[in-house]
This record gives C-alpha cells, sequence and structure tokens, in this order.
C-alpha cells in the first residue's frame, strides 16, 4: 500500500521526515503545516499521517481519545513501511506523536536504517503532574534525536528538562519564551510565527548534519 498523507518537499529529497501529530490536533493543523512547509521550502521532503484513532474522528466528527501505545507504535512502523523507498528517513512528531518516535528510533534505525528523529514539544510528563515522568528510554537513546522543547512547556518547563539525565545522543534546543505550541509570551516581544520559524531553522540544522 502506498503512502496515503500529506506529502510537502521536492521528492529528490536528500532526507524525508515521517512527522506525527500530537494527542489532540491532526496532520493539517496550523502547527503542523508550518513545520512540514517550512522544511519543505529549505528543500527536505515532509511526510505528514494520522494514527488510526485521529482518521476515525476526521470521519465521524465526533472526538475520540488516543489509541493504546502498541497501536500508536503499531501505527508508526505501517506508516514508515507505506513510506517506501527513496531518501533515508527520518522519524519525530509533535509531542505524542514524538513521543512514539523516540520509543521506536533505534529499533527502526536498526531495521530499516531510520537516520534520526525530531519530538516538536515532547511530553516529559502530564501537565500539573512533574513526577510521572516518560523518561526513561530517553537516558538510553544511541539514534541522533533533536527535542525542541518551548521554555515554559507545561509538559516538561526548562528549569524541569535541564536537571533531566538524557542519552548524549540527544541534542536539546529551547524555543524562546514558547509553549507546548510554541507559542511564546506578549512580553517576550516574539511572535508564534518567529518562533515556528526559529523551530524550522533549527531542524534544518539537525537535517543537514545526518548528511554524510
Amino acid at each position: 500500500m502506498a503512502f496515503s498523507g500529506l506529502i510537502d518537499g521536492p521528492a529528490d529529497a536528500p532526507l524525508r521526515l515521517l512527522l506525527a501529530h500530537g494527542a489532540g490536533a491532526p496532520m493539517d493543523s496550523p502547527f503542523m503545516a508550518a513545520m512540514a512547509t517550512g522544511l519543505a521550502a529549505r528543500g527536505w521532503q515532509v511526510l505528514r499521517f494520522e494514527f488510526p484513532y485521529m482518521a476515525k474522528r476526521r470521519l465521524s466528527g465526533r472526538g475520540s481519545a488516543p489509541d493504546r501505545l502498541p497501536k500508536l507504535q503499531e501505527a508508526f512502523r505501517e506508516q514508515l513501511a507505506m513510506a517506501g523507498a527513496g531518501a533515508p528517513l527520518l522519524i519525530g512528531g509533535k509531542s505524542m506523536g514524538g513521543r512514539i518516535a523516540s520509543l521506536l528510533v533505534d529499533e527502526l534505525a536498526a531495521s530499516a536504517g531510520v537516520r534520526g528523529c525530531i519530538c516538536l514539544g515532547y511530553p516529559f510528563h502530564p501537565p500539573g503532574k512533574p513526577q510521572q515522568l516518560r523518561t526513561e528510554h530517553l537516558a538510553g537513546l544511541a539514534t541522533p534525536t533533536l527535542i525542541l522543547q518551548g521554555e515554559r512547556d507545561s509538559f516538561g518547563k526548562r528549569t524541569e528538562v535541564e536537571t533531566y539525565a538524557l542519552a548524549t545522543a540527544i541534542q536539546l534546543e529551547w524555543i524562546n519564551a514558547g509553549d507546548h505550541s510554541f507559542k511564546p509570551t506578549v512580553s517576550s516581544g516574539r511572535s508564534e510565527a518567529e518562533n515556528w520559524a526559529l523551530a524550522v531553522e533549527r531542524m534544518d540544522a539537525f537535517m543537514a548534519a545526518l548528511l554524510p
């Protein structure tokens, strides 16, 4: 089966990014579109897809909770297979999608040659529950991974995340005054568009560093 999601960027791009959405917004949300088109403008190809529960939500128009972790992981593997032949792949996603990618990247690096992982607003813990960490696998991650995190993200603020034990393969970059979707405070003097452009710039540099 051929890939049926959204594809941005040139077919002859040197690297492709398979990008998953977060728990609450679909693959064509303004945030996801900005990340995909921003990278496409820099010469990369981005393949966006939806997990089964989000695809059902789109058809029914009714809200539904995310699938359980094993089903999300299997869906990610299936999408990778459907991406088919072409330039080497990175995997990544927004929030929950990035978490799933990070859980799979070492496996898929070994089995499918995946080059790296990009997490956009990693959900280090549920908001207001800093004791419920989702970081155990991040301590031993071996594949190059970029985590872009808003400094005031309720899923992991800078003051919290900088105390965590993360693998040396992880490159942690901060988005100025950003929340979970990188929106800054008014007092910062920055705009959401500026922070989204900064995220694209950081992803572009990370991907370029992975080329032979």
